[in-house]
């Protein structure tokens, strides 16, 4: 590993699909962070910038040894499902790198992967490092944020946090995610299997729970499809009127039965931007954002988090353990 210059965080970038690509470019532009090696086995050998055109000759290795970064902070990309990318995460702990990933379910492993999560607290505590997952969504705008929220008010009674995205803004890869060009049949079958939709919308309502104080004991989701009015021919999955253009998807958490958390996500051709949180305490505090948050804001929060997670203590940790402020 070069030197790295006085106060800023080594780190690596492992996966270098099209998030991994954001982040390197985000770890390069950062003034907190030094980008020291990146990870991808089909890329081994060649730089940042024979591949993307990214201002560092620095060269991909195939493994996170082959990148000879002790210690660096692992900034991890891959699949949103923890059981897909837990044991290279667990890897990475073991080799004594700090982890930040943008896998949604590590986000707030403890709800549904009880057993993942003890794995990767003993392997983080056993380093002395930590692990986080974290990004737009989950990460931020739909628990994050409304932790942040309701810390300027009293006791909160209820939380409905709403985010609607455009799906046509968004690549291909993302667009088939929320089943545009779609039957309904079709919609149904994955949905079935798990395999269509947002993951990590339960966990942003658990940590909307834990950061509002609020005692939820059951969480439940619901997803349905929504079909395209017109036709998209232009989008990069052709979507026909009447096919799926995305999805519409809520989360709910409850408290003895009653509704304490409403998350909803809209992820769809021709949806409007907007990010809208209400919190209700001794009276009611809206925030909006026009046009919402970015998507691509999830490479700034990964490698925002970097120095962040040095500075904490060893573990499994949510976004809610580590400072708001830069």
């Amino acid at each position: 590993m070069g030197r790295v210059p006085s106060g800023r965080v080594p780190v690596v970038v492992m996966g270098l699909g099209q998030l991994g690509q954001g982040i390197a470019r985000a770890a390069l532009a950062s003034e907190e962070v030094e980008l020291v090696g990146a990870v991808d086995a089909g890329l081994a050998g060649t730089s940042l910038e024979e591949a993307y055109g990214l201002q560092s000759r620095l060269r991909v290795a195939d493994t996170l040894r082959g990148a000879k970064a002790p210690g660096a902070v692992v900034l991890h990309t891959g699949a949103a499902r923890l059981e897909a990318v837990l044991e290279e995460i667990l890897e990475a702990l073991r080799q004594g790198h700090p982890v930040v990933s943008s896998c949604e379910e590590l986000s707030f492993p403890f709800l549904r992967h009880p057993e993942a999560a003890e794995r990767l607290e003993r392997a983080a505590v056993r380093a002395g490092v930590s692990v986080v997952g974290t990004g737009v969504n989950p990460g931020f705008v739909l628990d994050r944020l409304a932790a942040l929220l309701g810390q300027t008010v009293g006791a909160v009674r209820h939380l409905h946090a709403s985010r609607s995205v455009d799906a046509g803004t968004r690549p291909e890869a993302f667009q088939r995610q929320v089943g545009a060009g779609l039957t309904e049949a079709a919609f149904a079958d994955l949905a079935e299997k798990d395999s269509v939709g947002h993951v990590g919308l339960v966990e942003s309502a658990a940590l909307c729970a834990l950061g509002l104080g609020l005692d939820c004991d059951d969480f439940e989701e619901e997803l349905f499809p929504l079909l395209a009015e017109e036709d998209y021919p232009s989008s990069a999955v052709r979507v026909a009127r009447g096919q799926v253009a995305g999805v519409h998807q809520t989360a709910v958490g409850l408290e003895d039965g009653q509704e304490r958390v409403r998350l909803e996500l809209t992820l769809a051709l021709g949806a409007t931007g907007l990010d809208r949180l209400v919190l209700e305490a001794e009276g009611r505090l809206t925030l909006e954002v026009p046009g919402g948050i970015p998507c691509d804001a999830t490479a700034h929060l990964v490698v925002h988090a970097a120095p962040r997670l040095t500075a904490a203590s060893p573990g499994l940790l949510t976004v809610l353990d580590l400072p708001a402020g830069r």
